[in-house]
């Protein structure tokens, strides 16, 4: 089965509407305040305004440069900046401000680290759990090239959401995700389940970049068989014309019978529809998981 197309043009269907909420600029504020950057506002997510009004954000770390160049992603890519020894503290510290129970830290890749950035995602959930002790952390890492090593300095810091993105089909990666490997990114969702069983492990993928529906099946097998247990499905919007097109609007039933195929196959939690977003709600992914 062919997920159905829908020829692309500047106007998005009737579908694909985002909501706005007040509390946006106090939720900037203290980010601002604390010189700290989120994936949310980087990655031009359409769900800002709802989840910045709750309130919530996915923390950036790592600093504002990528050392890749996805295609389809907003986030700047150049020579990166040296860390900030400050910033998982001032993460913890805004964190507090906002009143979260749950926190998301995720980060631009950086190939241009030993440990890939590894140590200081580990400072982050440590300075969390201080100044947050009842906090629940979910991070989401790059691929750390594969080194499990680096992975496992991760994982010692015991989050209780470990997510790595999946993103597209296997075949779309040389065009996707040129600098990443559908296979190591398996490899380190099945290390980090048996590494740390007691933990949840989540991927995402985005959908209309021409992908089949069997193709996308495939995937969420090849997850499952990785241990990954809580899947987001969403669809893919083009952030300027400078990135990838999108191939396909995927239409609200597509979706859902993803989230019907992925539950069936063992999935603890599926979020599928086109607004979905990797930590759109991860909150209560996690407390309904």
């Amino acid at each position: 089965m062919t997920i159905p197309y829908v020829e692309f043009d500047l106007r998005l269907p009737e579908w694909i509407k985002t909501k706005y909420a007040g509390g946006l600029h106090d939720t900037k504020r203290v980010l601002r305040s604390h010189g700290l950057s989120t994936v949310c506002e980087e990655a031009k997510c359409p769900n800002m305004g709802e989840c910045f009004a709750k309130p919530t954000a996915a923390f950036m770390i790592l600093g504002p440069k990528c050392t890749r160049d996805c295609r389809f992603c907003s986030v700047k890519s150049s020579s990166p900046e040296p860390l900030d020894p400050h910033e998982p503290e001032r993460v913890a510290l805004a964190a507090r401000e906002m009143g979260l129970r749950y926190v998301v830290v995720t980060s631009v890749t950086r190939d241009d680290l030993p440990d890939g950035g590894a140590s200081h995602f580990a400072k982050t959930v440590y300075a969390l759990r201080t100044h947050l002790p009842d906090v629940k952390v979910e991070v989401l890492t790059p691929d750390f090239q594969g080194r499990l090593d680096d992975l496992s300095l991760v994982l010692q810091a015991k989050p209780d959401v470990y997510n790595h993105n999946i993103e597209t089909v296997p075949g779309l990666y040389p065009a996707v995700r040129p600098l990443a490997d559908y296979r190591r990114s398996l490899k380190i969702l099945g290390y980090a389940k048996n590494k740390a069983p007691e933990l949840y492990t989540k991927s995402g993928l985005m959908l209309g970049f021409g992908e089949t529906f069997d193709e996308v099946t495939d995937v969420l097998s090849d997850l499952r068989s990785a241990g990954c247990d809580i899947i987001t499905i969403g669809q893919y919007l083009r952030p300027s014309r400078l990135h990838l097109p999108v191939v396909e609007y995927i239409r609200p039933e597509i979706f859902e019978s993803l989230r019907v195929t992925a539950l069936s196959m063992g999935f603890t939690y599926v979020a599928s529809a086109p607004l979905v977003r990797s930590s759109m709600n991860a909150e209560e992914m996690y407390y309904n998981n």
